[in-house]
């Protein structure tokens, strides 16, 4: 009898495995359905993330590279005539001397017309952008603004380390110095 008992009890533990076993098959195979539906899901949502970062990423790069070639065009306009204002420089410099030794002359008209052609030829060149770098003797001397020539002694202690002589005129476009002072420094 026991073993009767013994064998029904094997028999149902069997089927109630094999049923588990079942269910179990059809709840894998319904995750397993179900999971490659949100996998996917997810996946173009992972995709759509990315390319929304990708689209972002480009765009701020577009818009800096924007930014970045109008300041160089700026930069350009501002600077554009700046071979042309240095080859003058030269010109102007002779002019300058010139115009110290005429004015001197007696000669009224002389000394008029010439004052009137330098006149407009400064204010041209201003008007383009040229500015005078301002150092004059006495001023303390400051390499950032001008350039050291040679070194004397000074002629008297309160030149020492300032500006004794200017040799040549320095120039600026704009912001940008495009031919600094000559100058001679006491020590």
């Amino acid at each position: 009898m026991f073993k009767k008992i013994f064998k029904n009890m094997s028999q149902e533990s069997t089927e109630n495995i094999e049923k588990e076993n079942i269910n179990t098959e059809n709840v894998s195979e319904n995750q397993e359905i179900n999971a490659p539906e949100q996998t996917v899901e997810e996946q173009l949502q992972e995709e759509l993330a990315k390319e929304k970062d990708k689209f972002l990423r480009l765009f701020a790069e577009f818009e800096n590279y924007k930014k970045r070639t109008t300041k160089e065009r700026i930069d350009l306009f501002k600077t554009a005539n700046q071979e042309v204002l240095q080859a003058m420089l030269p010109v102007l410099d002779d002019f300058d001397r010139a115009w110290a030794q005429i004015s001197k002359s007696q000669e009224q008209a002389l000394v008029t017309g010439v004052q009137l052609i330098h006149d407009k030829l400064k204010s041209t060149l201003v008007s383009k952008g040229l500015e005078e770098v301002e150092v004059k003797a006495g001023d303390a001397f400051d390499a950032d603004y001008a350039e050291a020539i040679t070194q004397i002694p000074a002629p008297s202690d309160d030149l020492k380390g300032k500006v004794v002589d200017v040799i040549e005129k320095g120039y600026k476009l704009g912001d940008k110095i495009i031919r600094y002072p000559k100058v001679v420094v006491g020590q």
